[in-house]
């Protein structure tokens, strides 16, 4: 573990396990989370060889809680730091929510040879917020509610959204686990209020199409069709209409947080799609 320091001075903090002569693989969070989101798939992809990196968004985990730069350019710049500071090289950056825009704005830009694959699961892109060129988005008087329920009391609103609708544990039927919702609370509450207040527009008002298409390396896309934060619809199969080189895998009835309630079928189906 370690930080790596930015253009501007902000030390973003990462984790870095694995031989180092491993493939690496970069994990990007989703919104308000940190690295810890990926224990599973960390545990998991370094037992079978690879090198994992993973690493707190800034104002995020254990990274600088900055005044600015809470928006995508500097996200990816601030991955293009870390890139370059342990030369990686042939990586694999894979993105969940937040971290899937993160991730389609870094491999969009990153320069020739540090990335070979990317994988998007439950990913932002294309735009989420609703437009005439989106009409099937979500309205922005839901952010503003997000950001208005934050400002008011973050902590109620993390706990609503992690016991309901992140993991669909609010679906009839469904099997809560109170280590997940515990461990999503205090992985937001560590963050920075003002960085999470200004990642809200990020991830929902980011049009990533021009990135999309521009990517040249083979991208895999995931996402569940019962995702009740990034609707499957107006996300994945539209993603990869975008893509040079996509491949999406649709899981029925899976909810946004299907890494953390599926994570031996979704690591698998992962580790099946790097070996191909």
């Amino acid at each position: 573990m370690g930080t790596v320091t930015t253009s501007d001075g902000t030390a973003v903090f990462y984790k870095d396990w694995g031989p180092r002569d491993g493939q690496p693989l970069v994990f990007h969070h989703g919104w308000p989370l940190s690295a810890d989101d990926w224990d599973a798939q960390m545990l998991f992809f370094l037992q079978h060889g690879y090198r994992v990196i993973a690493h707190d968004r800034r104002g995020h985990g254990r990274s600088d809680q900055t005044a600015g730069g809470h928006e995508m350019d500097t996200y990816a710049a601030d991955v293009a730091a870390l890139t370059d500071a342990l030369d990686l090289r042939d990586a694999v950056h894979i993105g969940h929510s937040t971290g899937g825009g993160e991730v389609t704005r870094y491999v969009a830009r990153a320069k020739p040879g540090r990335v070979a694959k990317a994988v998007l699961v439950s990913a932002v892109p294309p735009v989420m917020v609703k437009a005439d060129s989106n009409p099937g988005g979500t309205p922005i008087e839901v952010f503003d509610g997000f950001r208005a329920q934050l400002a008011a009391n973050r902590a109620q609103l993390y706990a609503e959204i992690a016991s309901g609708p992140f993991y669909g544990f609010n679906r009839p039927g469904a099997e809560a686990s109170q280590g997940l919702i515990d461990n999503w609370w205090r992985q937001g509450m560590t963050g920075a209020a003002n960085a999470h207040y200004e990642c809200i527009k990020a991830f929902s008002e980011t049009d990533f199409t021009e990135d999309l298409k521009k990517i040249e390396v083979p991208v895999l896309v995931m996402h569940g069709t019962d995702d009740q934060i990034v609707p499957y619809d107006d996300s994945a199969p539209l993603t990869v209409k975008l893509l040079k080189n996509g491949t999406l895998k649709t899981y029925e009835g899976y909810p946004h947080g299907m890494l953390s309630v599926h994570p031996d079928e979704l690591n698998a189906a992962i580790l099946e799609w790097l070996k191909s």
